[in-house]
């Protein structure tokens, strides 16, 4: 079994588990092995899925007193969800390394930090993150950090500031993906305005289907051709359905609208449109949201979305690029700075 002889290798760009397990398990990673049916994520529904790699994300809230020692305690945890299951899991820096586990039919896990607030505005902390093998960072969470502005807070500074610029070169420089999923419009901009590299959205829908502040507009889709980024369509309700985020804004009275995998499909539809089918890829957000639409309810359901759009007249050669091969791609094209950084 080779990456490129699968149909559907999924290549996941967000997974809250490490966060999950903090929370309700006090960071233990037993049990994970079997069957769990209070999580979307277990190494079975991992199997049944065809997800052959994973950014495990290794989140801390915005406002959390001591967020670089809580992201430390994260990466610990995922670094640990990893080796307590060798025969499954392998952890990966790189695009060879992903290809290498897959090949030897394991699940390549690789670590994503889920807002700027976890550097402590450091670039030694940063650096240091990398070092641990952080292959992606996404430059805000809920609310602005000092130096770039998030979709769902105050938009303090207008987009990215000169601090917010230093930091992204500096992710460049080593090899760290720059993530603009939970950034405001004008931070994307800015972002892309300055990027020599590709960026990712990890887990960001479309404004055009869901006019909801997480999600991108279509002038910074149309640029991801430029910069050989990707979008990576997440199933979170409120990013995917108008009709459910409605309900949630209304006070989520009564019985909530149905979403199901065609609306995800919508998304991923007008991604492809906009940005062009090599700048897409998919990013659940599985343990991360408590609801999914139903038939997307955990990560043993990618093959139903794979399904749905081969309906829609999607190619084998196009599910293989959305499922991982765009976000390989862009691995791939970041790795050489990531050795030349020396950091590993």
């Amino acid at each position: 079994m080779t990456f490129d002889s699968l149909a559907f290798p999924v290549i996941d760009g967000h997974n809250d588990l490490p966060w999950e397990r903090r929370e309700s398990h006090d960071s233990g990673v037993e049990g994970i092995d079997t069957e769990q049916g209070t999580l979307h994520t277990d190494l079975p529904k991992l199997r049944a899925g065809g997800v052959v790699g994973q950014f495990w994300s290794v989140f801390v809230p915005s406002d959390d007193p001591d967020p670089v020692r809580t992201t430390l305690q994260q990466i610990d945890t995922a670094h640990r969800i990893i080796a307590r299951y060798p025969d499954d899991l392998t952890f990966v820096r790189t695009a060879a390394e992903l290809r290498a586990t897959v090949d030897a039919g394991r699940i390549a896990s690789l670590l994503g930090a889920e807002g700027g607030h976890s550097i402590g505005d450091d670039l030694a902390v940063l650096r240091s993150f990398a070092r641990l093998g952080v292959r992606y960072m996404t430059l805000t969470h809920n609310d602005d950090t000092t130096w770039a502005d998030s979709a769902t807070g105050a938009r303090a500074h207008g987009g990215l500031t000169d601090r917010g610029r230093e930091v992204v070169a500096e992710m460049e420089r080593i090899g760290m993906l720059v993530d603009l999923s939970h950034t405001a419009p004008a931070t994307m901009r800015d972002t892309l305005d300055v990027a020599t590299q590709p960026v990712v959205f990890s887990h960001s829908s479309t404004v055009a289907v869901d006019d909801h502040p997480r999600n991108v507009p279509d002038d910074v889709l149309a640029r991801l051709g430029d910069n050989g980024g990707v979008v990576m369509i997440t199933f979170v309700p409120k990013f995917v359905s108008r009709a459910w985020a409605d309900w949630e804004e209304a006070g989520s009275e009564g019985e909530p609208p149905l979403v199901t995998v065609a609306d995800v499909a919508d998304h991923v539809d007008h991604a492809r449109e906009v940005a062009g089918l090599h700048h897409i890829g998919l990013g659940g957000d599985y343990d991360g949201t408590p609801v999914l639409p139903p038939d997307l309810r955990d990560v043993s359901r990618y093959p139903v979305l794979a399904e749905e759009l081969r309906r829609r007249g999607w190619s084998d050669d196009d599910l293989r690029a959305l499922a991982g091969g765009n976000v390989l791609r862009v691995l791939e094209a970041t790795d050489e700075r990531f050795a030349r950084s020396a950091l590993r």
